[in-house]
């Protein structure tokens, strides 16, 4: 008869020779000209799934722990609570103006909403009560609103007032802002070994290209301009922002940039910002998300009324998936 340390032994094999429980990972696609959110499964690109009913969707979040989606309610001026298994709306929460993007908190307690009117505001939404419990002042009405990698600040930027202003996440008060000299559209985050913040990416109104914004120091160090279309190859400049949505990679070391004008993708490695090269892309790339593992890019086409899916190592489109009217935003959920 086996003892019951042996036996305690082998169990313990047996269960560490298990697979592990694998993540659901989803593309969520705002429409903007719709009513529809569509998600996407990357393992088949394939949208797999419809919300409906939410007029002017602008930005979109995903709870951590899977259960909801949350998405910002142009036309009524709403955050859009969305049960993640039904995709049906369960609530809308009144917000202080007319909202664009949003951001969630990393443990999803909070959800952070851009105010694109004057004189301009984050809203704190709680997701516990699902009650908006603070409005935060800042300066000009916002276009978007991000919590930085270690999850310990709210970044918000504003085209009319050209200032980026970040704020405490644990106090919820501005820290810190910045006034440019060209709106602020679309940002992303470099990181430093430890976790905190080095870097701010800032994409400006009129500009195609990014500047680089050290976090430490509060001012611009850089400014780069994308490539121009090589001849015989005609801008796109119907739409928004000449460059518009940019995303880092997971490790830490790549770039995503689009230019609506150009109506590409650019890739660049950090820390050295060296082009890396480019992806043809539908028309007016206007937002961009990557999978978890760093693999794939899905860029949202405004103007093409589709998502691109892009190869990042063998930088190539690997294929196109047709969606709502005018998509825009988009972000990677990670579901439990």
């Amino acid at each position: 008869m086996m003892s019951f340390n042996r036996l305690r032994i082998a169990l313990a094999g047996t269960l560490l020779s298990l697979p592990l429980a694998a993540s659901t990972v989803r593309i969520l696609q705002t429409n903007s000209a719709g009513d529809d959110v569509s998600i996407i499964d990357p393992a088949t690109d394939k949208v797999v799934g419809t919300v409906h009913g939410i007029e002017v969707n602008h930005g979109a979040a995903a709870a951590p722990d899977g259960s909801r989606y949350y998405i910002s309610d142009e036309a009524d001026r709403t955050l859009d609570v969305v049960d993640a298994k039904t995709l049906s709306v369960t609530k809308r929460i009144p917000l202080s103006g007319h909202p664009n993007n949003i951001s969630i908190s990393k443990d999803g307690r909070r959800v952070y909403v851009s105010i694109a009117v004057a004189p301009g505001a984050v809203d704190v939404v709680d997701t516990t009560s699902l009650e908006k419990v603070k409005s935060i002042p800042v300066k000009g009405a916002v276009h978007n609103t991000y919590v930085t990698p270690d999850g310990k600040y709210v970044v918000s930027g504003s085209i009319p007032s050209k200032v980026i202003t970040v704020i405490d996440a644990k106090t919820e008060e501005p820290v810190w802002s910045l006034e440019m000299d060209l709106g602020i559209r679309p940002m992303a985050f470099a990181t430093n070994p430890d976790g905190s913040t080095k870097w701010i990416f800032v994409q400006l109104s009129r500009f195609n290209g990014f500047a680089v914004v050290d976090f430490a120091t509060h001012k611009e160090i850089n400014r780069v301009k994308l490539p121009d279309l090589p001849p015989g190859k005609a801008p796109f400049p119907e739409g928004g922002n000449e460059s518009h949505g940019m995303a880092v990679t997971a490790d830490g070391k790549t770039l995503v940039v689009n230019s609506r004008l150009n109506s590409s993708i650019y890739l660049y490695s950090i820390p050295d910002l060296k082009l890396l090269g480019s992806v043809e892309v539908g028309k007016s790339p206007d937002w961009v998300t990557l999978t978890p593992d760093g693999k794939k890019a899905y860029v949202a086409n405004a103007a093409s009324n589709s998502v691109s899916v892009i190869d990042i190592k063998a930088m190539k489109e690997i294929t196109r998936i047709r969606v709502g009217q005018v998509p825009k935003r988009n972000i990677t959920a990670v579901l439990p």
